[in-house]
């Protein structure tokens, strides 16, 4: 018996890959979240799961995978930053995306309060304190209360369907 494609059922990666260019569909902003690590070192890492919570209070949130290294880092820590990129950022986003390599060497920075890593020239940027952590399946959700934020504008740097993209002019 032989079994229409239509009708067979997909294998789990089949179905994971499948989710994930769905979810591909939404387009996101691209952010990068720095900390210290317990030792006082600079960790931080490309995420596009930033969102905002609530203005009253002011909250934010984002995921980390329990497998990226700077897990510890960011689920420990008491501060994060969130740095909204630009749409001429595309090699910070590849930097902060990847394992190894002196990310902090390579990128214009400084200790910004609770000497929380800024990263200089983002069209915006949340100084949060780490208020809850919410697992959710192979990920852990950060909530965080933005304690200082700032925008300088421009256009922002955009991720779709796994590619960078341009917003559409006015």
């Amino acid at each position: 018996m032989t079994t229409d494609s239509s009708t067979a059922i997909p294998s789990p990666a089949d179905q994971s890959r499948a989710l994930r260019d769905t979810l591909g569909q939404f387009a996101t902003g691209v952010t990068v979240v720095t900390c210290r690590d317990a030792a006082g070192q600079p960790v931080g890492m490309t995420v596009n799961s930033f969102n905002s919570v609530s203005l009253d209070p002011p909250l934010v949130l984002w995921s980390v995978g329990r497998e990226s290294l700077g897990y510890d880092a960011f689920t420990r820590g008491e501060h994060f930053a969130v740095h909204v990129l630009k749409a001429d950022q595309q090699h910070i986003s590849n930097l902060f995306a990847g394992r190894g390599a002196d990310k902090f060497g390579q990128v214009h920075w400084r200790p910004g309060p609770d000497q929380v890593p800024l990263l200089d020239d983002c069209a915006a940027h949340f100084h949060c304190r780490l208020a809850q952590c919410i697992e959710g399946g192979d990920h852990t959700i950060l909530l965080g209360e933005v304690l200082e934020f700032s925008a300088s504008g421009g256009e922002p740097l955009v991720f779709h369907r796994g590619r960078y993209r341009a917003l559409a002019g006015d």
